[in-house]
């Protein structure tokens, strides 16, 4: 796409949005569902995705889900100017069970008027779409169990590829975030961003040019694993204000096979510095807690870490935070993903 025909998005900061724009601190559940449905409709990311679409289809007909995702989820995220706000709730910040409930609680003034833009641009073709035009509780409700089915089938599997990578997007944004502050993170986005102070432009697609004015809101920036292409923006400029972006794809690396790096850190070690990368920013009391370990053992692993290069440490008022380095989240990137986390990692209670 040419600078001349590409659309552009000029989202406007003040100095009140630069103190307040914040990087997302976990995977969002529901943006890489919605980036995976429009995978699941493209013929793009090569070999891995094309890989990745064949489970997911078999995984979803193994489910017995295949035929809503076709009926409902697909026709509600199509790959065109237009998908529903409600899809991607703010909450999911917040956790994915939150994400799920946000999802599931939408008021059904909003669900029909989002409903209403989608009609207008995609057309509703299925039964399920009419009832949610409506506003209908049940059907909202099915929506919500829908997505939860979705996201444990098809997003679960596909962690232990999808988390390294987002947790070193992540560690970059940090490391800018730190060092510079806000005007450092937007300078360092993808190139398809340019930080142009006061402007923030993204490349949009053609014909879809948007000014986004944050008037002291901020804004959260989200790295997403599934998205490809443009970044995405909300539609209704009264929601609080977010852009997610395709995280930047390293080149081909050899990554240190899991029982490679457990020999070689120890397993309490190696199970450290995942609990770091899937938290950057965490204490070292945060970090004992989710390692299971006491606070001078996740201490004295820490120093060894950050010794080895593989992690940094910040302090803030009373408090040493943790970061992994490029290097210690490519490391990590061979070792499999344990314990509960983003992608619908535990189960929870809208899932079938």
């Amino acid at each position: 796409m040419s600078p001349r025909s590409r659309g552009v998005l000029r989202i406007v900061f003040t100095s009140e949005d630069l103190a307040l724009t914040r990087m997302a601190t976990r995977t969002d559940l529901l943006w890489e569902m919605l980036g995976s449905l429009h995978r699941l409709q493209a013929r793009d990311g090569g070999q891995t995705m094309a890989g990745w679409r064949r489970q997911a289809r078999a995984r979803l007909t193994e489910a017995g889900l295949l035929a809503s995702v076709r009926s409902l989820l697909l026709p509600l995220a199509p790959r065109g100017p237009y998908f529903p706000d409600f899809l991607t709730p703010i909450e999911a910040q917040l956790g994915d069970e939150q994400a799920l409930q946000a999802l599931a609680d939408t008021p059904g003034t909003r669900m029909r008027a989002e409903m209403e833009l989608l009609r207008r641009t995609a057309g509703l073709p299925s039964t399920e779409l009419a009832d949610l035009a409506r506003g209908d509780r049940q059907a909202i409700k099915r929506l919500g169990r829908l997505v939860a089915g979705y996201c444990a089938a098809v997003l679960t599997p596909h962690r232990p590829q999808a988390e390294p990578a987002l947790a070193h997007e992540r560690t970059l944004l940090q490391r800018h975030l730190v060092t510079g502050g806000a005007e450092q993170l937007l300078a360092h986005l993808s190139p398809a961003m340019r930080w142009r102070p006061p402007v923030l432009e993204v490349d949009y697609p053609t014909g879809l040019d948007r000014e986004l004015p944050l008037r002291g809101r901020g804004l959260t920036v989200i790295p997403s694993y599934f998205c490809r292409g443009n970044p995405v923006a909300l539609v209704d400029p009264a929601l609080p204000p977010v852009l997610a972006y395709p995280i930047r794809r390293p080149g081909q690396r050899r990554a240190a096979g899991g029982e490679a790096l457990t020999a070689l850190l120890g397993r309490t070690r190696a199970h450290i510095l995942n609990c770091i990368v899937q938290a950057p920013g965490c204490s070292t009391g945060e970090l004992a807690h989710r390692a299971r370990v006491s606070p001078s053992t996740a201490s004295e692993h820490v120093h060894v870490l950050r010794e080895a290069n593989l992690i940094a440490s910040a302090r803030q008022v009373n408090l040493v935070l943790h970061y992994p380095t490029e290097l210690g989240a490519d490391l990590l990137a061979g070792w499999p993903v344990r314990g509960a986390g983003s992608f619908g990692g535990r189960r929870n209670t809208l899932a079938p």
